[in-house]
């Protein structure tokens, strides 16, 4: 486990979020004993972090959506976080997702996470209620007042909460926020976003429109689908930031049908398939998520079909 460090209010703020960091998948293994039937397998977990690390992505965000955190026990749920952690150890950051229904619930997270040697934190407004303008600040508070970065994540698609532009600066001038993750899917928000709040982190939320974000100025990449294309996602990310569009383009147009997964309701499912399309394992889901329809599973294989011959093209 990473050795816990004790910074200054100054030194957590300026602690960038930014770079390719993976929303990491959870592999399970069968187990009649276990919820659903289906046990978090950590060892699988470990090494996929370390994998994508070595791959080239900056760090790893255990416990988001793409983790299925909802359908996990409060043991599960702490013992994945503290996977990554030692499993990336200082070779990366990890971003811990401390969703919740409440403030109280998202703090709780937060403490345990700033415990086991997180370095940042992932957070959506309130989950299961529309909250409004002054509940959403409020719950933005109590998880900043633990002392990590925060992450605020912008998902108006499943939370029915839209943190606009100008809701985004206000949350922006709390002590630690120092990011947004924005899944909106509107590119026009990352330029509207750093004009009412610039020293916040823009970061892309949705892989389908990662490059238009960057070449917006978003600085990072809150990513789905590099579970399955780590060190292709880090280097479009690279070619993205500098500016080298052709390059970046050329390796992103044959990625996007897959990437378009990303936002989808399927799109834990998608990936995970993509993973073992590429030779990793991706495996089951727990209820709520089912398996693909037998119509969707092949649209997902055409579409990484189409990705991985384009890369492998590009390799020779």
């Amino acid at each position: 486990m990473k050795e816990q460090s004790f910074m200054s209010d100054t030194q957590k703020q300026s602690l960038s979020l930014g770079g390719v960091v993976v929303a990491t998948a959870l592999p399970y293994r069968e187990d009649a004993s276990a919820p659903a039937g289906l046990a978090v397998d950590y060892d699988k977990y470990a090494d996929h972090c370390r994998w994508l690390v070595e791959n080239g992505c900056r760090g790893v965000g255990p416990n988001g959506s793409l983790g299925e955190y909802s359908s996990l026990t409060d043991d599960e749920r702490r013992r994945v976080a503290r996977t990554a952690v030692e499993a990336v150890g200082d070779s990366g950051v990890v971003v811990v997702g401390v969703h919740g229904v409440g403030s109280h619930q998202a703090k709780h997270w937060a403490e345990v996470a700033a415990e086991d040697g997180a370095d940042g934190l992932l957070c959506l407004p309130p989950t299961m209620y529309r909250a409004n303008r002054g509940e959403v600040l409020a719950h933005f508070e109590a998880v900043a007042s633990v002392g990590l970065p925060v992450m605020v994540y912008n998902n108006p698609i499943d939370t029915k909460v839209d943190l606009t532009p100008d809701l985004v600066a206000e949350i922006a001038r709390i002590d630690n926020i120092v990011a947004i993750k924005e899944f909106s899917g509107d590119v026009r928000r990352v330029l509207e976003i750093r004009e009412q709040a610039p020293g916040l982190e823009v970061v892309s939320g949705a892989d389908d429109v990662v490059l238009e974000s960057l070449l917006m100025g978003a600085t990072g990449w809150f990513a789905g689908f590099p579970n399955v294309f780590p060190a292709e996602s880090a280097r479009l990310y690279d070619l993205a930031v500098a500016g080298k569009l052709e390059e970046a383009r050329a390796l992103y147009e044959p990625l996007v049908a897959a990437f378009r997964w990303d936002s989808r309701t399927e799109f834990v499912q998608a990936i995970k398939l993509g993973m073992e399309q590429v030779g990793r394992y991706g495996g089951p889901c727990r209820p709520p998520r089912g398996p693909l329809t037998p119509r969707m599973r092949e649209r997902v294989q055409a579409d990484m079909a189409r990705a991985i011959a384009s890369l492998e093209k590009r390799a020779v």
